[in-house]
């Protein structure tokens, strides 16, 4: 794509477009689906969701050349030290990011879960998730996310005999 209409797309986007494609009844069915989740596990899962990316990841892209795809990635990583994901206790925490403008999604896992869950399985969810977001419905795509990546989290990680505290919040993070 032209770098200049790239520009152009996430600068035309805001936070307000990303409520408005999710809406707020849906982002509270979203952290009620993440603390039943969270019941059902000792993980962590943070949901996080940008309309567009900062001016600096597009020129970043424009003078470097790489892919698109690879500077989504790279904000994923950055939101997911930002946000603090990585530094739950059991070293469980997961970052579901929703790129809006660039139509990606991308799923961090911390070291405690990667270890366990190989990237195959996640590039599974994220094609699942791909085509409900390609029609439209985000909220089941991200609600199909949150329910795979508990579901790992359960596998792996199950809930604390002991009871433990929300290390991190779980209403989605819109921005």
């Amino acid at each position: 794509m032209n770098a200049l209409l790239r520009l152009l797309r996430h600068r035309w986007r805001d936070a307000d477009d990303a409520r408005r494609a999710i809406g707020p009844d849906a982002l509270q069915r979203l952290e009620e689906r993440i603390t039943a989740s969270e019941r059902q596990h000792s993980g962590e899962i943070c949901l996080c969701i940008e309309a567009s990316l900062p001016t600096s990841y597009l020129l970043r892209q424009w003078r470097s050349g790489v892919a698109i795809e690879a500077v989504v990635r790279e904000r994923a990583l950055a939101q997911f030290g930002k946000l603090r994901v990585w530094d739950t206790e059991l070293n469980n925490g997961v970052l579901i990011y929703l790129q809006l403008a660039e139509h990606q999604i991308e799923i961090v896992a911390d070291r405690g879960l990667a270890r366990h869950v190989p990237p195959g399985e996640w590039a599974a969810l994220v094609g699942d998730m791909g085509a409900a977001f390609r029609a439209g419905r985000y909220e089941e795509g991200l609600g199909r996310a949150v329910d795979g990546v508990g579901a790992a989290l359960a596998r792996h990680f199950p809930p604390d005999a002991a009871a433990r505290e929300n290390q991190l919040p779980d209403r989605p993070l819109v921005g």
